[in-house]
């Protein structure tokens, strides 16, 4: 069973060691993207990782406005560009097994070298996809 693991910018509830990531030193953001690194190989060798991405944090809503029409983009609305920070997919045995590696996951580092604990946010995909009817 596949499971996405959302990190977040804000949105979610406040992380114990709460400091923003850009009040982080150098070595700090290190130890925390080095974690992270060692985190997925580990479950690269159970079988487990699928993929994982940070998100830069610029980025634009876009929609079909019809035809003839450009695009609108952006709107008056929480964007994930001020939400997700990024991902990650694991392809698991069970749910526990879910969330007990979300919960490593929110042991990475942060300021002073402390464990974050954030929350993340644990989604299944949908297997199979779900059918349309009509």
């Amino acid at each position: 069973m596949k499971y996405l693991f959302l990190k977040h910018y804000r949105g979610a509830p406040e992380s114990v060691n709460g400091v923003p990531m850009d009040q982080w030193t150098p070595d700090e953001i290190t130890a925390h993207v080095q974690y992270m690194e060692d985190f997925a190989a580990r479950l690269q060798g159970t079988g487990e990782y699928v993929d994982s991405q940070a998100i830069a944090p610029e980025g634009t809503f876009v929609r079909y406005d019809g035809e003839g029409r450009p695009p609108i983009t952006d709107g008056p609305f929480a964007e994930t560009k001020d939400l997700i920070a990024g991902w990650m997919v694991v392809d698991v045995d069970s749910y526990e097994r879910a969330i007990e590696l979300a919960g490593q996951l929110s042991a990475a580092p942060g300021a002073g070298g402390k464990p974050v604990q954030e929350w993340l946010e644990v989604r299944p995909f949908w297997s199979p996809p779900p059918t349309i009817t009509e």
